[in-house]
């Protein structure tokens, strides 16, 4: 397999430092910029994210317009404090509010689109903990500087904490390298150029955004790439080295039903393309086993892997973004 994507397309955050060159490409385009944090009790990181990306790409370098939060139905102060520190805050049930309510970062990713006013959108994740502003000038600098992309991703090393609090410098990413590039290689051998395909951090143009469906759960990142590459193919979408993410890192229950979202998500894609023929109904359940006073007891969580459709398909955003 030609390895010329990873060459041409792989970027370190530090070849976009030069973060007035940005601004001007910026202006010169005419582009308002969006950074969007979907939420879930986020309080413990949530200001640190905003307070250093407002105060060195909003008030120091006039590089995003806007910061906005979409929360999922927080139980802690992740609103009170984002409100506080200057974000536009919106609970994720109130966007939309005649569509049935779904709850998952999908969710929040797609309706962002509806309340975000920039030509491109960032996404980031809302609980890292070594934040920097190379999070967001990393991704934007390749769709600003490069006509051709239009979608940047993550990727970077990722710690990881054992069970006795002790951080490891390798080992993250595990649904990864278990599943999805063992997924690729079979199916789609050119995308294991994607180093890390379920980083959290990733830009695009809101023409991309809105023309592509949005799973509602885990399944949302793996979608996204497949669509974008059926689409508009491999040379649109560029990925930048962010060095290092902190992060909270979760337990190998967790981590089974996020692949098995992730498993019907790319399943759901191969069955669109004709590159898979089920002959059996597959089910919507993802089962799993506890050991409760020396006995095995079944969990047993519903996952039926529903989707939203392209934003673009909703007549409110079409009156709002595209009127006739």
């Amino acid at each position: 397999m030609k390895s010329a994507w990873l060459e041409k397309n792989t970027f370190h955050h530090s070849a976009f430092k030069d973060i007035e060159r940005l601004v001007g490409e910026k202006e010169r385009r005419s582009l308002r910029i969006s950074v969007c944090l979907p939420t879930l009790n986020e309080e413990q990181t949530i200001a640190k994210e905003i307070l250093i990306i407002k105060s060195e790409l909003m008030l120091r370098h006039p590089l995003v317009d806007e910061i906005v939060v979409v929360d999922s139905g927080s139980e802690d102060h992740t609103r009170e404090i984002a409100e506080e520190y200057g974000a536009r805050v919106f609970q994720a049930e109130e966007i939309l509010p005649h569509l049935e309510t779904f709850r998952g970062k999908g969710e929040n990713l797609w309706k962002a689109l509806y309340i975000t006013t920039g030509d491109i959108i960032v996404y980031l994740d809302a609980d890292i903990k070594n934040i920097h502003h190379r999070f967001v000038y990393g991704l934007l600098g390749p769709l600003l500087l490069f006509d051709t992309l239009k979608f940047s991703k993550a990727f970077y090393d990722r710690p990881i904490t054992d069970k006795n609090n002790i951080r490891r410098p390798t080992g993250g990413g595990r649904v990864t390298e278990l599943m999805v590039r063992p997924l690729f290689s079979m199916f789609f051998p050119e995308l294991t150029q994607i180093l890390q395909p379920l980083s959290g951090e990733y830009a695009g143009f809101r023409e991309v955004f809105e023309a592509i469906p949005f799973p509602i759960g885990y399944g949302v990142e793996t979608a996204m790439i497949l669509d974008i590459y059926r689409r508009w193919g491999l040379d649109v979408m560029a990925q930048v080295d962010l060095d290092r993410r902190v992060h909270r890192n979760q337990n190998i229950h967790a981590l089974g039903k996020m692949a098995f979202v992730i498993l019907k998500t790319f399943c759901s894609r191969l069955e669109k393309l004709k590159l898979v023929n089920f002959s059996q109904e597959t089910f919507d359940e993802m089962i799993q086993y506890t050991l409760v006073k020396n006995r095995f007891q079944p969990e047993t969580q519903p996952m039926k892997g529903l989707e939203r459709p392209p934003m673009l398909e909703i007549p409110e955003y079409r009156e709002k973004f595209h009127p006739v």
